[in-house]
């Protein structure tokens, strides 16, 4: 069964496609407006395995709140569908990455219930073209359309640019172990009968 979703959604300030297939091989074809932003899920892609194609369009003259949100919204919203009713796969993640200086901690659980634990020390107001506060309302985002519960952390800080890309690559090493398919799993894992 194809593991695999494509949503719109348009409103007065963006439209954005995603197509996600938790399967894929790590091809990304981004578009977003914003460079930096297309760079971070390029490698959320790459590393996690998955296809992605996500264009947005968005209000940049404003700046570029609309834009991250609103792709934070769409794109968990692929990731709830692609993952379906959850049977069969380990429901938990987790992951360490270093990068250079940085080390993230990523951990997830797809429990059907939205939180974001978000602990990153940035001390420039923008990597490129996108404001670091946004990266936090980014992964605010995923994470309550795609209903995961998802704690982020730099567990040692350094250069912002290597912070920010050590949480996508964290996040997408963790959301892959989460839907990873486990054979000992006939149902899901929790004692509700459902996530």
């Amino acid at each position: 069964m194809a593991r695999s979703s494509t949503v719109s959604r348009t409103t007065r300030e963006t439209e954005i496609h995603v197509a996600f297939n938790l399967d894929g091989s790590g091809v990304a074809e981004t578009d977003t407006g914003i460079g930096f932003l297309d760079h971070m899920l390029e490698g959320f892609a790459r590393h996690g395995f998955f296809d992605l194609a996500c264009k947005v369009k968005g209000d940049l003259q404003v700046d570029g709140h609309h834009t991250v949100e609103d792709a934070g919204i769409v794109l968990g919203q692929a990731i709830r569908e692609a993952a379906g009713d959850k049977k069969g796969i380990r429901r938990y993640g987790y992951f360490i990455l270093p990068m250079d200086e940085v080390l993230a901690l990523c951990a997830v659980d797809l429990c059907g219930r939205p939180y974001l634990q978000f602990d990153c020390p940035f001390t420039v107001e923008r990597v490129g073209e996108l404001d670091t506060e946004l990266v936090k309302e980014f992964f605010y985002a995923v994470s309550y359309s795609a209903g995961i519960n998802l704690h982020l952390r730099i567990l040692q800080p350094g250069n912002n640019h290597h912070m920010i890309e050590a949480m996508f690559k964290a996040f997408a090493k963790a959301l892959d172990q989460a839907t990873t398919p486990e054979p000992r799993i006939s149902d899901v894992l929790s004692t509700k009968g459902s996530l």
